[in-house]
């Protein structure tokens, strides 16, 4: 969906324009066929393994239609299923943005809490995010329940920000041991 906003928001009109639209659509649609592939195999993205949070939430933030910010200030990686999570809510937070939001700008922002990650997306856009009118918000507070955190999301008329805090001791997300 996000390749698709941004070859129609792209109108070139020399051969070099085009070219550098082709050269760029081709390496997005790697990086698809590359994720898909891990995805169908039931693993999250590679650099999410190998690089950690800062490198996978920038590589998402460069596929994105609209210009992303992206802050990590984390001092140590989380465990895995927190990194799992804090992935694939920011995914979807982009998603819903590129779909809906009408937005110039997105800040993305991972930071460290007492015992925890705080996980903040926000956007300049349209507003009026519901989450009763879709299943990508209801699955999120699903996913962020699941793990024992925290979600709200702020969307007046203009501009949306999503705010979820997940815990990162086991003994605050239910498990014992």
């Amino acid at each position: 969906m996000t390749l698709a906003l941004k070859l129609r928001s792209h109108e070139p009109t020399t051969p070099a324009q085009v070219a550098k639209l082709f050269a760029d659509v081709a390496s997005e649609l790697g990086e698809i066929i590359g994720e898909l592939r891990e995805l169908s195999r039931g693993i999250h993205p590679a650099v999410l393994s190998t690089g950690g949070l800062g490198p996978a939430l920038r590589s998402l933030a460069r596929r994105a239609p609209v210009p992303v910010t992206v802050n990590v200030g984390l001092s140590r990686r989380p465990p895995e299923r927190i990194e799992v999570a804090v992935y694939v809510i920011v995914a979807e937070a982009l998603t819903n943005v590129a779909k809906h939001a009408h937005a110039s700008n997105v800040l993305v922002d991972v930071q460290a809490i007492d015992g925890g990650v705080r996980v903040l997306v926000s956007d300049d856009g349209v507003g009026g995010a519901d989450p009763s009118c879709g299943s990508g918000l209801l699955g999120l507070r699903d996913r962020v329940d699941a793990l024992g955190g925290t979600i709200s999301l702020a969307s007046p008329s203009s501009g949306t920000t999503l705010l979820v805090e997940l815990p990162m001791t086991p003994e605050r997300v239910g498990i014992s041991g």
